[in-house]
């Protein structure tokens, strides 16, 4: 849909085709440049239809606090595709500019099945999908498969088998509840 407007958050180099960019380096593509730790950003409510963060939220001072930012600037029924690496992943833990390291559960908070932990946050979304790429050998093996196939196998996986049966790369998609 041509008239969707999108935000490529921390967009870099490589701006989202079509999207506006923001991003805090002056070396970047971004269209409005600006720290994305500073709240609010200087964007109109209930302005985008998509918000895109890749390879991002790892790195943002406050997730809650850049999750409600992002519930506040989307449109009714909006959606954040976000992906980020999985705290098994070596990339994770080798980018000194990390400071989170997620897990397939970590936005919980924000949906209806919030684990008891829903008063840290007003904003809701409504998770769509999330998708958890894992390393080529488990992948090749079948295990991604079940991983994303079922919630209780995730979970379970994240549990038990995650630190063997490493994950590479989560992708979320959200909707604005």
């Amino acid at each position: 849909m041509a008239d969707r407007q999108i935000l490529d958050v921390g967009c870099g180099i490589k701006k989202f085709p079509g999207s506006i960019g923001i991003d805090r380096n002056t070396d970047t593509a971004a269209d409005i440049i600006w720290d994305l730790d500073k709240f609010p950003w200087p964007i109109e409510s209930n302005t985008f239809d998509e918000a895109r963060l890749i390879h991002v939220i790892e790195h943002v001072g406050d997730v809650i606090a850049t999750m409600e930012e992002l519930h506040r600037i989307l449109k009714p029924n909006g959606q954040i595709v976000l992906e980020t690496p999985h705290y098994t992943d070596f990339s994770s833990w080798c980018d000194p500019t990390h400071r989170w390291h997620l897990n397939s559960f970590s936005f919980r908070y924000f949906g209806v099945d919030n684990a008891g932990f829903g008063y840290y946050s007003r904003a809701r979304l409504r998770e769509i999908t999330v998708y958890v790429k894992l390393l080529a050998l488990w992948r090749y093996l079948g295990f991604e498969f079940l991983v994303n196939h079922s919630r209780a196998f995730r979970k379970f996986w994240e549990f038990y088998l995650c630190f063997v049966i490493r994950g590479k790369v989560l992708r979320f998609v959200f909707e604005k509840a």
